[in-house]
């Protein structure tokens, strides 16, 4: 079973990475569960009980595409949480950016069909806001 944190008004915490390479690429996920199964998204996911928002971004990086950073090396670009950003309720994710070697390879791994760098400049259509996260990210 899961835990997540929640605030007392069911809100579910979140973590996002966009680790992006200085020849201009992001990591992406494929999503392999609902919501947006099939969809490209960035990798993370909830935040554990006692675990703070840095921490569960790189422990997440790591689950899903084998990239491993020091939770140190994330930089924080912004809290997303408009209310319908997520089907499941009401979802409040804390993104982190970091920049990792050009040649950083990724592998899938848990909640993630496949893991890959895309050139920013010629991104797939991504699941929840994170196309919005990565464009502040890029102008931070």
């Amino acid at each position: 079973m899961t835990t997540t944190t929640t605030h007392q008004d069911d809100t579910v915490e979140t973590a996002d990475v966009i680790a992006s390479t200085p020849d201009g690429r992001v990591l992406l996920i494929e999503r392999d569960w609902p919501p947006y199964e099939g969809s490209w998204a960035l990798p993370g996911g909830h935040v554990d009980p006692g675990e703070t928002h840095r921490a569960a971004a790189a422990r997440e990086l790591v689950e899903e595409t084998g990239v491993r950073v020091d939770a140190g090396d994330l930089r924080r670009v912004g809290v997303w949480g408009a209310p319908g950003r997520d089907p499941r309720g009401q979802y409040v994710t804390y993104a982190y950016a970091v920049t990792v070697p050009a040649d950083t390879i990724a592998q899938a791994g848990d909640d993630a069909r496949t893991a890959r760098f895309w050139p920013l400049t010629d991104l797939p259509p991504l699941a929840f806001d994170h196309a919005d996260i990565i464009a502040a990210a890029l102008t931070d």
